[in-house]
């Protein structure tokens, strides 16, 4: 009998063990199912989703701008996809300084003029404008962004125009610098004039420059050096670790 009696408990032992694996399957598979609901509901947060500017920034914004910064011709059908009014002009330049890739955002708030940077810079602008600028614009002040000011974009020089530092992003138009914003009332917020005097205007300030750092690659402020004290410098080297100062 006692043989027996141990046979019986190892089956039930086995018995409760099949249905334990059993349990944890199903439930492993509900939560797989519901997990990959969620995440093709929210397309900001998954890799393989292809990127909508319109989409809330998300786990993989960033990833999916990153790789944006060597392919133009993805990064323009992302500009068709998100309903972004652009235009695509004729190369220009040589070596260095050659700008194969020159993307006009046509309709962007920029003053004084609009010029043609990479698509990827373009892409990001959009970004910055509609979840950065314009939500802080809108809190701290009440208004709506009118335009934005810029000292340029395309240079062809090296970095501080030595004759040996690396070659400057704007040497290829992969860089912009935004120097001022406007803002519908009229109010005038100036990174020269409103960084380092406190209030509403300050921290306007340094809330979009924190948020132009989760899109670009290169964020230069004031608190960098004194060559920026007058302009957020935004550019989109190719690199996987941004800088932010």
């Amino acid at each position: 009998m006692a043989p027996r009696r141990k046979k019986r408990r190892k089956s039930r032992k086995r018995r409760k063990r099949g249905k334990t694996v059993i349990v944890i399957m199903l439930a492993l598979a509900v939560a797989g199912l519901l997990g990959w609901r969620w995440i093709s509901a929210h397309p900001e947060h998954n890799p393989m989703a292809l990127l909508d500017l319109r989409d809330p920034v998300g786990w993989a914004t960033t990833t999916k701008l990153v790789r944006l910064r060597e392919d133009p011709a993805e990064c323009r059908a992302v500009l068709e996809r998100s309903d972004i009014a652009y235009a695509a002009l004729a190369p220009q330049g040589e070596g260095p300084c050659a700008r194969p890739d020159r993307t006009q955002l046509t309709q962007y708030p920029l003053s004084p003029n609009r010029p043609a940077t990479t698509c990827p810079v373009a892409a990001a602008m959009e970004i910055w404008r509609t979840k950065s600028v314009q939500p802080a614009a809108r809190d701290i002040f009440g208004t709506e962004l009118a335009r934005m000011e810029h000292l340029g974009v395309y240079n062809c020089r090296r970095i501080r125009g030595s004759l040996s530092n690396a070659w400057s992003q704007h040497s290829t138009g992969n860089a912009i610098d935004i120097s001022a914003f406007v803002l519908a009332d009229g109010t005038r917020i100036s990174v020269l004039g409103d960084w380092d005097e406190g209030g509403d205007k300050a921290r306007f300030l340094r809330q979009i420059r924190d948020g132009a750092c989760g899109v670009f690659a290169t964020v230069l402020s004031p608190d960098f050096n004194a060559a920026h004290a007058d302009h957020f410098h935004l550019d989109q080297q190719t690199r996987w670790a941004g800088v932010c100062r």
